[in-house]
């Protein structure tokens, strides 16, 4: 994720660099073309014998099909023609129609300067936005040398090979946690599109929780209370067991949506409050809270001392609230398997190609052979601790069901592979204290 990061600090910096060149650019020509409109209106209007000459003559400083409108203008800009037109013979061709369009009168020394004023001015403005322009192509291009720098094409060398050689079984396992994946994002229609392309049969007791789970929250979502209130009450013993704050939490917004329909549904929200009484000794100082914003009813919560019952912060914690515990009570996982599994694999992988690296450069493959270990202890966090891991003391080595921890007499817990290696005589000597016991007194421990 931080390679994302990375990139996408490059690419926000790019667009702000269009951004700030548009509006610049935008400006600038604005200005420019309200100066030539000025410039224009004044030779028009001068005693020059052919005003028309004149303004043909400033037309000359655009193109063939001169620009309309500033956008148009800014396109020309953009594409960087004006500064490749041999800009001296432009400002030639303008004198020469202004002084044929004459008929053999000169133009005057104030007009003469006044043209050549407009056509430097012109010029430098369109150079300093050629410019601008060029500057941005390399910040475009840092963006790709970021991408290139932060993701590494060929990431196959940090997954072993054996890991598909039962190709089918493993595809089937893929397919099947990508499908829960969609059922528990409520992607219910691609989940069956998956299921029918890939032949994958799913029961029905599989796909009914995520179905009741995500026809609540979409209840939930279009502030509609009914089926989670429904479904809380059908399950209100198991919900105590988890210790869990679920449906006082639904009447507790029930009864706030009450309030704030305002003294016409007062006499509704002290009836509806009776269905506090069940929770009163757990949540009885929120309870309270909500009697008391009954008092400034007439007055309005929203200029009360109450006014934080109305945030609409809580339809979005009583979503939460019911994902997680609904979740639990079903014995499905708050995250799907593969965001889990993905998210993990974002922390772990920059620090495996990184072994990798280090790996080939100093010869010496045979340190990771790729079975059922990592070369070294990568770190997750708390996020993604979901156990108790034992590591031997003695061997340094993580504890497997092939070499599960056993306790000592003594209450010294270690490996039974450092077990094995400390036996001497048909003794074992504990490695922590001098006492010593029959190796079979060791007992197994299931963490």
């Amino acid at each position: 994720m931080e390679q994302c990061a990375c990139v996408e600090r490059e690419l926000d910096k790019v667009l702000q660099k269009f951004l700030t060149y548009g509006q610049h650019c935008e400006r600038s020509l604005e200005e420019l073309l309200h100066y030539v409109g000025q410039l224009r209106a004044e030779l028009a209007s001068a005693e020059t014998g052919s005003p028309y000459a004149v303004q043909d003559g400033v037309e000359l400083l655009g193109s063939s099909d001169p620009p309309v409108s500033a956008s148009q203008s800014a396109g020309i800009m953009i594409r960087c023609t004006w500064p490749d037109l041999h800009f001296d013979h432009l400002v030639k061709m303008v004198a020469a129609k202004v002084f044929h369009s004459l008929q053999g009168t000169p133009l005057s020394a104030t007009l003469s300067l006044v043209m050549s004023q407009c056509c430097r001015k012109i010029k430098d403005t369109v150079q300093k936005l050629a410019s601008d322009h060029k500057d941005i192509h390399s910040s475009v291009s840092r963006v790709g040398k970021a991408i290139d720098r932060n993701f590494d094409s060929e990431i196959c060398g940090v997954v072993s090979d054996a890991v598909w050689d039962a190709r089918e079984q493993q595809q089937q396992i893929l397919q099947m946690a990508i499908v829960e994946h969609l059922y528990q994002q409520g992607m219910l229609s691609v989940a069956e599109e998956l299921c029918q392309e890939s032949t994958l049969n799913v029961d029905l007791d599989f796909k009914q929780p995520f179905l009741e789970l995500n026809r609540i929250l979409e209840a939930l979502h279009e502030q509609d209370l009914g089926p989670a209130l429904e479904w809380a009450v059908s399950h209100r013993q198991r919900l105590l067991e988890l210790n869990s704050s679920l449906e006082f939490k639904l009447h507790r917004l029930h009864f706030i949506r009450l309030l704030a329909g305002g003294p016409a549904k007062q006499l509704e929200a002290l009836s509806y409050a009776r269905h506090f009484q069940p929770f009163a000794r757990l949540h009885q100082r929120e309870i309270q809270v909500m009697m008391g914003s009954l008092v400034y009813l007439r007055l309005g919560l929203e200029k009360s001392p109450y006014c934080h019952l109305l945030d609409s912060s809580h339809w979005a914690e009583i979503c939460e609230t019911f994902t997680r515990d609904a979740c639990s009570l079903l014995g499905l996982s708050v995250e799907s398997p593969l965001s889990v599994s993905f998210a993990s694999g974002c922390v772990a992988l920059p620090v495996l190609m990184n072994i990798k690296a280090v790996i080939e450069q100093r010869q010496c493959t045979g340190v990771w052979n790729h079975k059922d270990e990592l070369p070294i202890e990568i770190e997750l966090g708390m996020k993604c601790w979901y156990h108790s891991v034992f590591a031997c003391p003695i061997l340094r080595q993580q504890t497997s069901d092939s070499n599960p921890p056993i306790k000592l007499i003594c209450g010294h817990v270690i490996s039974r592979d450092a077990l094995n290696k400390l036996i001497n005589g048909g003794k074992l000597k504990c490695p922590y204290c001098p006492m010593e016991q029959n190796p079979a007194d060791g007992k197994r421990i299931i963490f």
